[in-house]
């Protein structure tokens, strides 16, 4: 398993200025864009033993992330179609 934070300009890479001109003006996206790098932070820095935490608040953490992820794309693809 890497330990390399999953941003989301790396996870979208085509998406770019989709992100941006969502997240100036679209309060909910923006939102959910801060809520998944919140919690993106939180798994990066537990995975790196920065912040440790036990397995199951680990694995929660992962599948928040992977729900707001999915949120987001789903976001992104409505706005590009």
């Amino acid at each position: 398993m890497s330990h390399v934070p999953h941003e989301l300009l790396q996870e979208f890479p085509d998406h770019a200025d989709t992100i941006a001109a969502l997240k100036a003006r679209d309060r909910h996206f923006a939102h959910l864009a801060a809520q998944y790098h919140d919690i993106n932070r939180e798994v990066h820095r537990a995975e790196t033993d920065v912040a440790p935490t036990d397995d199951f608040a680990l694995t929660e953490m992962r599948k928040r992330r992977a729900l707001l992820k999915d949120e987001i794309y789903v976001a992104l693809t409505r706005e590009t179609a």
